[in-house]
């Protein structure tokens, strides 16, 4: 069996001891974690816009992919440490969702936390990067709570019921012309 894990900054415990708990001891565990490049980027452009794109000087998107890629490695080695078993470490960069569905291409299972608010239960519970992963995912998704999951009577009332319309009066059938007379002897 192969288990992808998908680690998130917040939820990545919960997904580590969910695979834990599911995998079985043979199976071969990856724990994946996806950067994106485009908040390095986003602040070297704001550098530039806000200071001049001649400016000299260290560009700070520079030391924030720095920081992301240090991060990551901390991650990573906390995850596999809270594991304790054999794991592999994968690190992609590029859009979330694309990377973790492309990364859980051949897996058997791929382990992903709820993302949104979870005072209550409902579709919200999920970020869009994540509904994303879990409509598109090609293989099962074991999706866990980050916390304790909230009672049943958080989920969201109904819409209100709406009265049927009201039926159709069928159309009166179309007036039929008067026969012709017939024809004079």
């Amino acid at each position: 069996m192969n288990v992808v894990v998908w680690l998130a900054e917040g939820t990545w415990q919960a997904c580590v001891d969910a695979a834990a708990e599911v995998a079985p001891p043979s199976a071969t565990i990856t724990l994946l974690h996806v950067t994106d490049p485009a908040l390095a980027e986003d602040v070297s452009d704001a550098f530039g816009g806000l200071m001049g794109r001649g400016t000299r000087g260290p560009d700070p998107g520079a030391a924030v992919g720095a920081a992301a890629a240090r991060a990551q490695e901390e991650l990573l080695a906390a995850a596999a440490a809270r594991l304790d078993r054999p794991s592999s470490p994968v690190r992609r960069q590029g859009r979330l969702e694309r990377e973790v569905v492309t990364a859980a291409e051949g897996a058997d299972l791929l382990v992903v936390a709820r993302d949104g608010p979870v005072t209550r239960l409902g579709p919200r519970s999920l970020n869009p990067p994540t509904r994303f992963v879990v409509d598109h995912a090609p293989c099962a998704v074991l999706l866990v709570w980050p916390t304790a999951p909230p009672p049943v009577d958080t989920i969201p009332p109904p819409p209100p019921h709406k009265a049927a319309p009201p039926p159709h009066k069928a159309a009166p059938p179309p007036h039929k012309a008067a026969p012709p007379p017939p024809p004079p002897p």
